[in-house]
């Protein structure tokens, strides 16, 4: 049971992470049609500021969880704090590169949920728990 749970909690840390790039990617090619649909307060930094602290809290945990019961690789972890340490910087470099940045940061934030997931699924040590 718990097993699934963590195994949820990843896929859902993946989905969560991917739409939220795709939004970021995508609003200013539909910013000028929002209007014409009664959509006017999609692009909030405040929303997008909280989704990615649900997003970091949820892949600790999950992590965490892999983590503790299974793999004891930091690497993970290493890989979350840096996707949305890029992430949340996403305005520095200017808005030209925020794409590119917002790409990254959801790579590695993507790529901590994968490698949690591949860890505990090939992880030695799991019969004993």
């Amino acid at each position: 049971m718990f097993d699934q749970i963590r195994h949820t909690l990843d896929k859902v840390g993946i989905a969560v992470t991917s739409l939220c790039a795709i939004h970021c990617i995508m609003l200013p090619v539909l910013l000028p049609v929002l209007p014409l649909l009664g959509l006017t307060s999609v692009h909030n930094h405040a929303l997008e500021r909280i989704v990615l602290l649900i997003t970091m809290v949820l892949g600790f945990i999950t992590i965490f969880a892999g983590f503790h019961r299974y793999h004891r690789k930091l690497y993970p972890f290493y890989s979350l704090f840096l996707g949305g340490f890029i992430y949340w910087q996403k305005d520095l470099l200017g808005h030209e590169y925020e794409h590119y940045v917002l790409i990254v940061g959801a790579a590695f934030v993507v790529l901590a949920h994968v490698l949690n997931i591949r860890l505990c699924n090939h992880c030695h040590s799991c019969e004993s728990h």
